[in-house]
C-alpha cells in the first residue's frame, strides 16, 4: 500500500476513535403526524431504550404539564415524581389529525448498538399506549418514515 492510503487508513481509525469516545451526536429533524381521533391532546414521549427495553435517555415530550405524565405508564417509572428535571425538551400535547416537527440531539454511541427511539403516547382518560413506534437506532432508520400503531399516523426522520 502506498503512504497515502495508510495515512487515509489511519486519519479514518482517528476519526472514528475520536467521535466514538467525545460522545459525538447527531442532530435527527422528527416530523410526527397524528392520527384524526376526537378529545385532548395526546402527550407523546420520545426516548432511547436499550436491547432489554429499559429507559435510558428522554428526548423530548409533547405536553408540557408535568401533571399528567403519570398516564404515560411505562415511562413514568423510569422518569418517576422524584426526578429533579426533565431530561429531554418539551413542546404542546398533539391533537387529533396535528404534526408537529422536533429536533433530536441523538448520540452517536446509541446508533448501530441495538438501540431503539420509543414513541409512547397516551390521551388522558382515553387510552395508552407503551410502544406506538419503536425504531431500531440505526443510520438507516434514521432517514425513514415509520407508521404507528395508536395515536401516531406517522413519523418520519431526517438527518441534519
Amino acid at each position: 500500500m502506498g503512504k497515502q492510503v495508510i495515512l487515509k487508513v489511519a486519519l479514518g481509525a482517528l476519526l472514528f476513535l475520536f467521535f466514538s469516545f467525545t460522545g459525538a451526536t447527531s442532530k435527527v429533524k422528527c416530523m410526527v403526524q397524528m392520527t384524526n381521533y376526537d378529545g385532548e391532546g395526546a402527550y407523546v414521549v420520545v426516548s432511547v431504550i436499550n436491547a432489554q427495553n429499559k429507559y435510558v435517555k428522554t428526548l423530548y415530550v409533547f405536553g408540557d404539564d408535568d401533571e399528567w405524565f403519570y398516564e404515560l405508564t411505562e415511562w413514568w417509572k423510569f422518569y418517576g415524581r422524584n426526578k429533579t428535571g426533565l431530561d429531554g425538551i418539551t413542546g404542546e400535547t398533539l391533537a387529533g389529525g396535528e404534526r408537529a416537527l422536533a429536533v433530536f440531539n441523538i448520540d452517536s454511541k446509541y446508533v448501530g448498538k441495538g438501540y431503539k427511539l420509543r414513541f409512547e403516547t397516551a390521551v388522558e382518560g382515553v387510552n395508552y399506549y407503551k410502544s406506538d413506534i419503536d425504531i431500531e437506532l440505526t443510520s438507516a432508520n434514521l432517514q425513514k418514515k415509520f407508521n404507528g400503531s395508536g395515536f401516531i399516523r406517522y413519523v418520519r426522520l431526517l438527518p441534519q
